[in-house]
């Protein structure tokens, strides 16, 4: 029975070690704020594995050997860019491979221009009509 309760306690202490270095802060980490008013939100991708064992040696049931490890791989993927309300993602991985993921990667872009170019074509509109009034 006490075998079983020190690979239990190795175990539990391995995992919470894993715990402690792969929080959530980790994961989307905590906003920076620049000096021109940009907040940064770094995220990141994060692998963890651990592995522990042991076994009783001897006659006497206090011959137990164990041991465990941890390890924990932190990959920065991109920032989440918040400036004037706006958020974008901004990716830090290798360029695009291919067209399909270039496409993707330049919608958010190619949004906003449309959306800008439907703002001054309202505006144009709205200035038209008061020079048609006067």
């Amino acid at each position: 029975m006490e075998k079983n309760s020190s690979l239990n306690d190795l175990m539990r202490s391995t995992l919470d070690r894993v715990r402690e270095m792969a929080d959530v802060n980790t994961i989307v980490g905590q906003p920076i704020t620049t000096p021109d008013g940009v907040t940064l939100i770094p995220v990141s991708r994060v692998s963890f594995g651990f592995g522990s064992g042991g076994g009783s040696y001897g006659k006497t049931s206090e011959g137990f050997a164990g041991g465990g490890a941890a390890g924990v791989k932190i990959d920065p993927v991109a920032f989440l860019t918040i400036r004037d309300g706006i958020t974008r993602v901004l990716p830090v991985a290798a360029p695009p491979l291919n067209t399909v993921d270039r496409v993707i990667d330049a919608a958010p872009d190619i949004m906003t221009r449309v959306e800008n170019y439907f703002d001054k074509s309202r505006e144009r509109k709205a200035r038209e009509q008061e020079q048609e009034a006067d």
